[in-house]
């Protein structure tokens, strides 16, 4: 079974780097298009007696706004790429942190209080996102007043993250904690 979760899980990711392959096939000729048009563009305007002599004038303003046309349109197709592959790394980015396991995501969040916050939330919840205990919930076991100054939410990092700024607010203090990294 655990073979065919991996399996499950890998294939999303590797449609994504199919998809961002193709994107990336069509910036790349994308760009190619951009600088041939624009190589036209300048050949045309630096030899601009061409626009002017009777024999060449008809061609030459027919390629100019040819390549003009053209330059514009896949200068916004290169812009729509760059903005997919930047958003598809963005939402793999965030899929990957909120697939961490809460350890991983503690750490992430709290860096060199790595230790130290592990300790806390094992302690507060043993390490569950749902955990509860009347008004206190989450990794950290944040009441109500502390979850509406600092945050809330059902994912280790939207709590991880309330409780690191709870934290800082505090001084980079466990003292608002029942339990602390020492104990």
């Amino acid at each position: 079974m655990g073979a065919c979760a991996l399996i499950l899980m890998a294939l999303p990711a590797q449609a994504d780097s199919q998809t961002d392959a193709s994107l990336g096939a069509q910036l790349t000729r994308h760009l190619t298009a951009i600088k041939k048009d624009r190589q036209v563009i300048r050949f045309i305007q630096s030899h601009r007696w061409l626009l002017q002599d009777p024999r060449f004038a008809a061609p030459a303003r027919r390629e100019l706004r040819l390549h003009t046309e053209r330059l514009a349109k896949t200068l916004k197709k290169a812009e729509l790429a760059r903005r997919e592959l930047a958003h598809n790394a963005q939402v793999r980015t965030l899929a990957a942190v909120q697939a961490a396991t809460p350890e991983a995501t503690i750490c992430q969040v709290f860096g060199s209080y790595c230790r130290e916050a592990l300790a806390v939330s094992r302690c507060e919840s043993r390490l569950q996102t749902t955990a509860q205990n009347g008004q206190y919930v989450g990794l950290f076991q944040m009441g109500a007043n502390e979850r509406r100054l600092y945050g809330d939410g059902p994912s280790a990092l939207a709590q991880a993250t309330a409780a690191h700024r709870y934290f800082v607010a505090s001084g980079r203090s466990w003292g608002p904690w029942s339990c602390k990294p020492w104990s």
